[in-house]
């Protein structure tokens, strides 16, 4: 068997006027996310480390921010689709570790729905993915609430 590791981040600003979209699922907050998708940095992070992980270059590269095709796209459907990308090679996910860096909303009580549907997007077992929540101790754009970080590692199995 081989196994490749990969390594994903992203950030995005938080603005007025946008949903909170994050792990695939709506968290009821003030503010959203700045993107040209719907902005799930989790799902972003998380999307970068399993192209990464395959040698396929990022979601930028795929995904393009300048493309109408991707105007306002649900980040699952890109989720959806790196995982055939990564399939074309003969990857599958083995599991996947996520942290998202946010001083608000709270994200704990999130964390198992983020799973159910990150599961079900990649056709995995819920256990192989672990979404942690922390906060950047008021330190930085992520402390002042300015925006939202991820990062992601996973392990591709072939």
């Amino acid at each position: 068997m081989i196994q490749r590791i990969g390594f994903g981040f992203d950030v995005h600003q938080l603005v007025e006027g946008r949903d909170l979209w994050l792990g695939g699922i709506k968290i009821e907050h003030t503010m959203g996310l700045l993107g040209h998708s719907d902005a799930d940095v989790l799902i972003h992070a998380i999307s970068d480390a399993l192209l990464g992980a395959a040698n396929m270059r990022d979601i930028g590269y795929h995904f393009p921010d300048t493309s109408e095709r991707t105007l306002n796209m649900d980040s699952k459907i890109i989720l959806r689709e790196v995982v055939r990308l990564i399939s074309t090679k003969g990857y599958q996910v083995g599991n996947i570790d996520a942290t998202v860096c946010a001083e608000r909303p709270k994200l704990n009580p999130h964390i198992p729905a983020m799973q159910q549907c990150l599961a079900e997007v990649i056709g995995t077992d819920i256990d192989n993915i672990s979404i942690k929540a922390t906060t950047t101790e008021k330190l930085g754009f992520t402390g002042r609430q300015e925006g939202i970080s991820a990062y992601a590692v996973c392990l591709l199995e072939k």
